[in-house]
């Protein structure tokens, strides 16, 4: 048996654990959203993370990588332990069928494992739900835990469909609002520290009367 695992997020520059074959291609209605919070590695409870999901969309496509994991059934057993602990925030495991470029019709595999994260607040208390884009832009831009940056997370996931060549505008259009955020904080804290001059102060001549002589009185 041979296990073949999707990733649409930071598997895709980093996978992690141990694998055989990468392969780039994309799977069929879905899209990436960002709407997963992260509490413990790129956020925290108070200030979580914004993170990818998939949301089912008639005629979208998303890319990635699909990963295979061949070594026998110890082997894979790591890398799912491994991915599961990773992928914490995702509730639950889908089967897809994933296309090689250049050929959209037939799959080039089927039954590929992909995690994601059930979209309703009520039984998933990682789930975020939709938000404006400026709005994500600024938790992501701001939200920081123990692991590092959310914004890292974006601006890694920007780069790396660059990389295979397959860009994704929504997340171009994230990452540039993200972007436009930091730069406000960075003048904003720029204005509030302010210039720091050095004051001279020109007293001109002043005028000291002579003091008295020190009497010593007898104490005796």
């Amino acid at each position: 048996m041979v296990l073949w695992v999707f990733g649409y997020g930071s598997l895709v520059w980093n996978p992690g654990f141990d694998f055989d074959e990468r392969i780039i291609g994309f799977i069929k209605d879905y899209k990436r959203v960002f709407d997963v919070a992260c509490i413990d590695h790129r956020g925290t409870p108070e200030n979580p993370a914004r993170t990818l999901n998939l949301e089912a969309e008639k005629g979208a496509v998303c890319w990635g990588a699909a990963f295979c994991v061949s070594g026998g059934a110890e082997k894979e057993a790591e890398a799912m332990k491994y991915l599961e602990r990773r992928e914490c925030e995702y509730d639950r495991k889908i089967s897809v069928s994933f296309y090689k470029e250049g050929d959209c019709v037939i799959p080039a595999l089927t039954g590929v494992l992909v995690f994601v994260s059930t979209p309703d607040r009520n039984i998933n208390k990682y789930y975020l739900g939709p938000a404006p884009l400026d709005q994500m832009a600024r938790q992501i831009a701001t939200a920081k835990g123990p692991c590092g940056n959310n914004r890292e997370y974006l601006f890694s996931l920007e780069r790396a469909l660059f990389e295979i060549g397959h860009e994704d505008d929504y997340v171009i259009q994230l990452a540039n609002e993200a972007r436009k955020v930091l730069a406000g904080l960075k003048e904003k804290k720029s204005r509030m520290s302010g210039p720091h001059l050095l004051v001279k102060f020109n007293f001109g001549s002043v005028y000291l009367p002579a003091l008295r002589e020190a009497t010593v009185a007898d104490s005796r």
